[in-house]
């Protein structure tokens, strides 16, 4: 697997509602493919569905990795 470029991630995180569950949420969490979507569907990664595809909130990415400026 790749190494996480955080900044990319802050950048999605800032710029978007919600994000990919993989690969922007999967590798922010430092999890690979198959564990992203396990985590999912047992609830451990919050996700809405639209259509066919799953996206993380970012504001609860961003809770999740410690980037939550407003919670400090």
């Amino acid at each position: 697997m790749k190494p996480v470029d955080t900044s990319e991630i802050r950048r999605a995180l800032n710029e978007n509602l919600a994000v990919p569950l993989w690969p922007t949420a999967g590798r922010a969490l430092d999890l690979k493919r198959g564990a992203t979507y396990a985590a999912a569907t047992r609830g451990d990664i919050k996700t809405i569905q639209l259509g066919r595809l799953k996206r993380v909130p970012s504001a609860w990415l961003k809770a999740r990795l410690g980037l939550d400026e407003s919670a400090s």
